[in-house]
Formats: structure tokens, sequence, C-alpha cells
């Protein structure tokens, strides 16, 4: 296993919308530029803020939702999304170029 680091993430995030797979049903991050994201959860929640990457992931405040700290987890075939104790919460099953989800809108 090994953790994204700044430079990778850069890459893989800013422009970019993450489709995840959170147990069968998916979640949707698109990272519109550096500096703001949107969130659809498998439940219809959703969530707009601000992001910021770190050395090691990347930090992100939701306007009227939670505040969070993640990490990108690489393995050979996989990269899954890793909270602040370490837990895997899902993985990405695909990066697509722009809002392909229209979570902007």
């Amino acid at each position: 296993m090994t953790i994204l680091n700044k430079e990778t993430l850069a890459i893989i995030m800013a422009g970019t919308t993450h489709v995840i797979d959170m147990g069968g049903k998916n979640a949707f991050i698109h990272y519109e530029t550096g500096e703001r994201a949107h969130m659809l959860l498998p439940d219809g929640t959703r969530f707009h803020g601000q992001w910021w990457l770190l050395d090691d992931g990347y930090k992100v405040e939701w306007q009227d939702g939670p505040t969070g700290i993640w990490k990108l987890d690489h393995m050979p075939g996989a990269i899954e999304y890793v909270d602040a104790t370490g837990a895997a919460r899902g993985r990405v099953s695909r990066i697509d170029f722009g809002d392909t989800a229209s979570l902007a809108a």
C-alpha cells in the first residue's frame, strides 16, 4: 500500500470527478478547482465546500457538513479513500475528467 502524495494528488484531483464504490453504491466527488469541491453521497445528500492538499492527503470543509482529512491509498489495481482513523471508506471505481455528474450546477 502506498499513500499518494501531494504531487500525485494534484494531478488526479483538480478538474476531475471521482466515482467511489461504497459497498455497491456510488458516491461522486467533483474537485472543481484546486479549492472548490462538490459531493453526492449514495443517499442523495449533497455537499459543497473548500478543499486543499496536504503533504499526504487533503482536507475538506463542507458547508453545512463535516470537515474531514482524507488520504488516497494505492495498491496494485486500486485506489481507496482512507479516513483520519485509517479506515478504508470507499474504492475509486473511475476518475472522469470534468464534472460528469453535474455536481457544480
